[in-house]
């Protein structure tokens, strides 16, 4: 089985299915974690040196995040509902706990601080902008939770719903060097859902040169880092497809560039 795909399981005693660290995936950015908790279940977190996103992907909880608290986060019971999420940014430093109410999936995104002094911030679904991507196969529905308009540090977070038979991430394009507004280095997890569940989608992770260059095929809780390369993701006819992206860099900024042998799709689109 390819080192970038990491397979579902059934949770530990904390509730913890996912665990990347920079140090596990070996990159210097990115972090995840995914909980899939039980009602009354809690779970909490703090680091002097990164910034967290926390991300309801599915069901309750009450939160808490540095002096603020909130109560009844939460208004889907799938992210295949088209309905947007809630998310909680924390800066660096700050603590956090999250406390389910009914069963609760939730992604805790991190990345580097830079010490900017950002204050804690509730996104609620209608802080998160929704836009569809791509035409025909290629057309894939949209959730900025934590665009490079919005403030933090390093963070990017975004959702991604595919539907059925369609493509996504594609043309492939690849964000692994430094280069002005043409490219920026940005490393990336892929948490996948698949609906119905016994479905599969297939993500490929490749570079140029053929150096990087896995095919894998991804099931419903999966989970698939992205170090550098171009990534695009197909989903089986009749399945729908989820993902929660998590990108960060050493700038944060969104550029990539689209592999020249298929940029003529972008032409004929």
């Amino acid at each position: 089985m390819s080192k970038l795909l990491l397979r579902n399981h059934a949770p530990d005693a904390a509730g913890r299915v996912h665990h990347v660290t920079p140090q596990s995936a070996g990159w210097e950015h990115v972090g995840f974690d995914l909980y899939r908790l039980d009602p009354g279940q809690t779970v909490s977190g703090s680091d002097p040196g990164r910034e967290s996103c926390l991300v309801f992907v599915s069901g309750k909880g009450d939160a808490m995040a540095g002096r603020e608290e909130w109560s009844g986060l939460g208004e889907r019971t799938s992210p295949f509902e088209d309905k947007r999420p809630y998310a909680i940014y924390v800066p660096q430093g700050a603590g956090w706990q999250v406390r389910a109410t009914t069963a609760l999936e939730l992604a805790v995104c991190t990345a580097p601080g830079h010490g900017g002094g950002l204050p804690v911030r509730l996104i609620r679904p209608e802080d998160v902008a929704a836009s569809v991507r791509g035409a025909g196969s290629n057309t894939r529905h949209v959730f900025d939770i934590l665009p490079e308009t919005k403030p933090a540090d390093s963070l990017l977070v975004v959702e991604v719903v595919t539907p059925p038979g369609n493509w996504s991430s594609y043309p492939p394009h690849k964000h692994d060097l430094d280069d002005g507004t043409a490219e920026t280095l940005l490393e990336e997890t892929y948490y996948h859902r698949i609906d119905p569940p016994q479905g599969f989608a297939f993500q490929r992770v490749y570079t140029d040169d053929r150096s990087l260059d896995e095919a894998m095929a991804v099931e419903d809780g999966d989970l698939v880092m992205v170090p550098r390369g171009y990534h695009p993701v197909g989903v089986a006819h009749g399945y729908t497809g989820y993902y929660l992206n998590v990108m960060a860099g050493p700038r944060r900024a969104w550029h990539f560039n689209t592999a020249p042998e298929h940029r003529w799709l972008m032409r004929a689109s």
